[in-house]
């Protein structure tokens, strides 16, 4: 009789709910950020609602609310997931490309692995950067993510020139400044989506001209 009660009870049970609820909360969270792309770049970041990315996630306004924010903060989790490839935001250096560029012991190895892994991250992030690029000139809070996200973009390529520069082989007569410049500039979506998107370049090719772009152009 007691073991049947034990068994029963509330305080038993309870471990076992907790992660249930945790992965139900995280599939709503997966379902609301796809449904918020789908409409974003359906209809544009200021004519789509947030009833209309609850009505596509099959949820109620106030859970997309509770479970992400509003119009911004969906907006700066797609920006995240896109950059990351995951469901969450990851910071740069925990990510496994960025991982295999700073164990490379060569400049251009580490140069072809960054351009490489470029075009994956840039199919991912060309229809959200799109949707930010509208939304940044008519919302104060998304203009403030664009200006974040590409000075978060200038710090990380500054830290990559002062990598490749402790290999030895990049030129002489470019400062670690104008080596991160030209990385940056190469490396935008602005850059990609004028090859691939306007061009008919095809992603691979992007990464492949990219990386031997950047060996011809830094390395001495």
């Amino acid at each position: 009789m007691d073991d049947e009660v034990k068994r029963s009870s509330p305080a038993t049970r309870r471990p076992y709910r907790a992660p249930r609820r945790a992965q139900q909360a995280a599939a709503t969270r997966r379902a609301i950020l796809a449904a918020a792309r789908t409409e974003f770049v359906r209809h544009g970041y200021g004519p789509c609602t947030v009833a209309q990315i609850a009505d596509t996630a099959g949820v109620s306004v106030d859970t997309v609310y509770t479970s992400v924010g509003r119009k911004p903060a969906l907006l700066r989790e797609l920006v995240e997931t896109s950059l990351s490839g995951e469901d969450r935001a990851v910071p740069a250096d925990q990510r496994p490309y960025v991982r295999e560029v700073k164990a490379a012991t060569q400049a251009a190895d580490k140069l072809t692995i960054y351009a490489t892994a470029l075009p994956t991250i840039h199919q991912r992030m060309a229809p959200i950067f799109e949707v930010l690029s509208q939304a940044a000139s008519v919302d104060r809070d998304c203009a403030a993510l664009w200006d974040e996200i590409s000075q978060r973009r200038a710090r990380n390529m500054l830290e990559l020139a002062g990598e490749l520069r402790a290999t030895g082989e990049l030129r002489a007569d470019l400062s670690d400044a104008e080596v991160a410049d030209i990385i940056w500039s190469l490396n935008a979506v602005e850059y990609y989506l004028l090859l691939v998107k306007g061009r008919g370049w095809s992603p691979a090719r992007y990464g492949s001209w990219l990386a031997d772009a950047w060996v011809r152009l830094l390395l001495a």
